[in-house]
């Protein structure tokens, strides 16, 4: 088997519905190599976000294993914080369970949000934009062998979208990334691999151009 980052051995996952199974992945055994970025590709409901929790280990599958070889990120865009809390308190509480070091996640995440007062407020007051601060920082404040994005930032402040993008840009100097995004450029800019995920199936693409060029062109329907 190649060099693998992260290896699936007959993996199946499926969701009951009110009507029928939806599934997601059935029986699939493949390979992420080591070292490269791969772009999730698939239709609204397909599971893209549930392949990603999968491999994250915050769902399991029904069957079979995900093997992880190297470290993995918690998945940017499905940290889960608590409201009640403050921003500072969430930074202490999700730095812990990943086994971090609690003040130098506080310190990084302090710094690029420029949050002021409200890094010790309440979450629930945050506005939208603060919530993607704060999500993007705290995915960042650690260095991981593969970082896990269910879409990028999406702010409209430019500044710190630039800020956000040379951080992001200096991470991935040294790590693959899994990304699912609505967005092929982003893809393309972004991963050197394809995937596109269709009636419970993964299909794996060594150039992540002909991933982005066969998604385009099967219909809707297709997939």
């Amino acid at each position: 088997m190649l060099d693998a980052m992260i290896e699936f051995w007959n993996v199946t996952k499926t969701y009951k519905t009110r009507r029928s199974d939806k599934v997601i992945l059935q029986d699939f055994t493949g390979v992420f190599p080591r070292g490269r970025s791969i772009g999730l590709l698939g239709r609204n409901g397909v599971g893209k976000s549930t392949l990603i929790r999968m491999i994250a280990g915050a769902e399991y599958p029904d069957r079979g294993k995900i093997k992880k070889n190297v470290r993995i990120s918690f998945p940017l865009g499905m940290i889960g914080f608590k409201g009640t809390l403050s921003g500072r308190e969430n930074c202490r509480f999700v730095a812990r369970i990943y086994g971090l070091d609690v003040r130098a996640v506080e310190r990084f995440v302090a710094d690029f949000c420029e949050l002021g007062k409200y890094f010790d407020m309440p979450v629930t007051t945050y506005s939208s934009g603060m919530r993607s601060k704060l999500t993007f920082a705290v995915s960042m404040a650690a260095d991981f062998e593969c970082y896990l994005l269910d879409e990028l930032l999406s702010v409209s402040d430019f500044a710190l979208k630039a800020r956000a993008t040379a951080l992001f840009e200096e991470k991935r100097k040294g790590a693959s990334l899994i990304l699912v995004s609505h967005s092929p450029g982003e893809i393309s800019r972004l991963c050197d691999m394809g995937a596109i995920m269709a009636d419970g199936t993964l299909r794996m693409f060594e150039d992540v151009n002909e991933a982005i060029a066969e998604y385009e062109r099967v219909p809707l329907s297709g997939l």
